[in-house]
């Protein structure tokens, strides 16, 4: 199962992460204690989507 990226951002910024940058394959959200790399695709699979929101400081959520 996967999630798509859109909601995973949405999720970001809800919790006070903003676009710090565009990377070559990535986009770089922060805010501005910790930085996540979150990559440019259209899904994103599910593990790897709660596995960013622990990294995040995020309770998991897909």
């Amino acid at each position: 199962m996967s999630v798509k990226r859109r909601d995973l951002v949405k999720y970001f910024e809800e919790n006070g992460f903003y676009l710090l940058r565009e990377g070559r394959n990535h986009s770089i959200y922060t805010n501005n204690d910790k930085t996540i790399p979150i990559k440019r695709h259209t899904s994103i699979d599910r593990i790897t989507a709660n596995e960013l929101c622990k990294q995040a400081g995020l309770k998991p959520k897909f």
